[in-house]
């Protein structure tokens, strides 16, 4: 008889939910599903939604192979955070607003926010580029330890 093990469910919150988080939420699925790690889910959401997904972080996300277009930015109402067990904050608002999950795992990262950077197309590409490294780096030690 095969044993139904329960899915982790993990989340990553900031506040309009349209960079970080979608880029987290965005390379958590695609380690996961190149580690066929089956037994993890992934949500983001906003502490405020802006309600669209930055489009320079679609584009730079599909600069390293990952199409997250059919992501959208949504508030916490709209992910089962009753049920998450590893909420990830990536700002200091969501930290700060984050409703409280009965035995969730709590972690903060303290990402910058591309969305406010300022110049031409390719000074904020530059930027919204390194916090993808960055918010990849950390996914990947995320998933190596789960």
């Amino acid at each position: 008889m095969k044993m139904l093990t329960k899915k982790k469910k993990i989340a990553f919150i900031c506040i309009g939910n349209s960079a970080r988080s979608q880029i987290a939420e965005g390379y958590a699925k695609y380690f996961a599903l190149l580690k066929n790690r089956k037994d993890l889910e992934f949500y983001s959401a906003g502490s405020h939604p802006t309600g669209y997904i930055h489009p320079l972080v679609v584009k730079v996300m599909l600069e390293d192979g990952i199409d997250i277009s059919d992501q959208y930015s949504k508030g916490l109402e709209a992910i089962p955070y009753h049920e998450l067990d590893f909420v990830i904050t990536l700002c200091g608002d969501a930290a700060e607003n984050c409703p409280y999950v009965p035995g969730a795992k709590i972690e903060h990262w303290n990402v910058p926010d591309p969305v406010s950077s300022r110049g031409s197309e390719e000074e904020r590409l530059k930027i919204f580029r390194k916090i993808r490294d960055e918010i990849k780096k950390r996914v990947e030690t995320l998933l190596e330890n789960l």
